[in-house]
């Protein structure tokens, strides 16, 4: 989740060698502290969400890491590619703290730290395992929204340490993923959008496992281990309130505007252009329900919405074929209606309501325009 650049990679990589060495087994003294880092929401893409971290502490060693496993390289050959696909390979990283903390204070984030309440050789064994993940192939990983991100993988690294599956989703196991990320898009209206339209059926899952940051933080706060605390009260080492931006146009006005003037507007080309554009998407999402690997975007009911079958009826209405044009219309308004029923019990219905409306309206009125008339004998 959070993105860190390649200079830095191999600032890091040095820096780690400078007290390590060749070696993976530096013994950790008594004083040693491990923690995890949950760093706060930001306003750019890849920070909506939060990050997690590892903190490894030893002053006797002269050792105070970040262990990330939220890097990716934007410079990745076809990387849209490769991240729509779903084949990109995020890694792990190390750096000192000091670096860390100074990107968090410049990001404006807060970073929060739970001290791991676990046995010396526990420590030795999790430390070793993370030096070892970090010089090998075994950094590298394919990322997954829900089941492999910087969150995912931090909980995996830890429960190998303790011999066991010992950090599990406490609270919210019976709302689904969906519901879990709506609140996430506060001032992101049409990211909101976007990721309510992309994401299938996957995401209407119950979230019953730790994919988010703060699920894991509050998770640590509910877990025991060995009779005791997983971890330590959290402490706040950098602490800012989130600023929600403001926008002209990325905001719920806009698109209620925009979907306003289609239905006010009562025009033949306007009606055209709107059923075009949705049928492009529904295009899009054919094409990456094919192409790409990622789970969530699989089995995506709002193709009932952005039907590819509508640049069909777009064709026959350029072409003048009333009836075809007529059943066609009638044809997607028995997909509103279907789409309809299987949004309600979902967390994106209110959003993607006014949109439904809206397709409503317009394919009314085509099938009006286009319904054969009933000759009146007199």
């Amino acid at each position: 989740m959070k993105n860190v650049i390649i200079k830095k990679t191999l600032f890091s990589l040095l820096f780690l060698l400078s007290f390590i060495g060749f070696s993976q087994n530096l013994p950790l003294s008594k004083d040693a502290k491990i923690s995890v880092l949950t760093c706060g929401l930001g306003n750019e893409s890849y920070s909506f969400f939060g990050h997690t971290a590892i903190r490894v502490a030893d002053p006797s060693n002269n050792i105070d890491v970040v262990y990330n496993y939220g890097t990716f390289d934007f410079r990745t050959p076809n990387f849209v590619a490769k991240f729509a696909k779903g084949d990109l390979q995020y890694y792990a990283t190390a750096h000192g703290f000091g670096d860390f903390v100074n990107d968090y204070t410049y990001e404006k984030r807060s970073i929060f730290e739970q001290e791991l309440l676990i046995p010396q050789e526990l420590k030795q064994k999790l430390f070793d395992k993370l030096n070892t993940v970090i010089f090998s192939e075994e950094r590298f990983y394919t990322y997954k929204f829900i089941d492999k991100n910087c969150t995912s993988m931090v909980v995996d690294v830890i429960n190998s340490a303790l011999n066991g599956n010992v950090i599990t989703k406490k609270g919210n196991t019976d709302t689904t993923y969906r519901s879990i990320l709506f609140p996430y898009f506060n001032g992101h209206f049409y990211e909101q959008l976007g990721t309510s339209i992309i994401f299938g059926t996957k995401v209407d899952q119950l979230g019953t496992k730790i994919f988010l940051p703060f699920e894991l933080k509050n998770s640590l706060e509910k877990t025991t281990f060995q009779n005791h605390p997983l971890a330590a009260e959290s402490k706040t080492l950098l602490s800012f309130e989130k600023e929600t931006p403001t926008s002209w146009w990325n905001n719920i006005y806009t698109y209620l505007f925009i979907l306003a003037f289609v239905v006010l507007a009562h025009n033949k080309v306007v009606d055209k252009i709107y059923l075009l554009i949705l049928s492009l998407i529904g295009v899009f999402f054919v094409i990456v329900g094919f192409y790409s690997l990622h789970q969530e975007l699989a089995m995506n009911y709002n193709v009932l919405l952005f039907s590819p079958l509508l640049l069909i009826l777009l064709l026959f209405s350029v072409i003048k074929n009333k009836r075809w044009t007529y059943r066609f219309a009638v044809l997607h308004l028995m997909f509103l209606a279907i789409y309809l029923i299987v949004l309600i019990s979902k967390a994106h219905f209110f959003i993607m309501l006014p949109m439904i409306i809206t397709s409503g309206f317009v394919l009314v009125r085509i099938a009006l325009r286009n319904k054969k008339r009933i000759p009146i004998i007199i």
